[in-house]
């Protein structure tokens, strides 16, 4: 076998790609503007289904973030849940139940969580919901009828966001659970579209437990078959 022929962008995208990881505790310093919007301009040059681009970026911070962190949690106490895209632990294979339950392990490991103490671990998604202390969340919908061919072209762009603040030294979580009350994120933000998910973000707390964790990823003979 040859050996992989670097280029002048190899080094830097393996350090970006392989450095970028979701954080989970946040310290309050902002974002500052400038950068949030250079930030968000390189993500729309996200590739699309012939440019498309059918994205609605919502992004709050201060007065805004607070409201919509409040009211998240109000709908998660009132169990008032209203995904977009139906959610099931069904849509799983074996092989993927194995893995989030060693990624839950560590987590929940680094956070002293026991696998058995179900009220804390309710206690932790019930905090996520304030975005886990990041002093920015970014909510990203589906426009036009929002079907998963439109989903999948969001969900190119939102790797290209996580990809561009990595770049810019901006830590990230994307939280699947923020997408659970789409109707209450639609309200506060007076938006339309489907929310396919919310992203945290800010500067990483690098003393938190929840941030010194690691992650395996499957070995590319597993995922990937070369055709000839």
């Amino acid at each position: 076998m040859n050996l992989p022929v670097p280029t002048d962008m190899s080094g830097y995208a393996e350090k970006l790609i392989r450095g970028r990881h979701a954080t989970r505790a946040f310290r309050p310093d902002a974002v500052p503007e400038d950068t949030m919007r250079a930030i968000f301009s390189l993500a729309g040059a996200a590739p699309s289904n012939s440019n498309a681009q059918p994205w609605q970026v919502e992004v709050v911070s201060g007065a805004a973030r607070e409201r919509l962190a409040n009211a998240l949690q109000a709908a998660h106490a009132a169990r008032r849940i209203s995904a977009d895209y139906p959610y099931s632990e069904d849509m799983y294979a074996q092989v993927h139940q194995a893995r989030r339950a060693a990624f839950g392990a560590r987590l929940y490991g680094a956070l002293g969580i026991g696998p058995d103490d179900h009220e804390a671990r309710v206690a932790y998604d019930a905090q996520s919901l304030r975005f886990y202390g990041a002093p920015h969340a970014a909510f990203l919908f589906v426009t036009g009828d929002g079907g998963p061919r439109l989903a999948a072209d969001v969900g190119a762009y939102m790797q290209t966001l996580l990809l561009a603040m990595a770049a810019y030294g901006v830590a990230s979580c994307p939280q699947g659970l923020l997408s659970f009350y789409a109707d209450t994120v639609r309200a506060e933000l007076t938006t339309t579209g489907r929310l396919l998910l919310g992203i945290s973000f800010g500067y990483s707390d690098e003393a938190a437990p929840a941030n010194r964790i690691t992650t395996e990823r499957a070995p590319l003979e597993e995922i990937t078959t070369f055709h000839d």
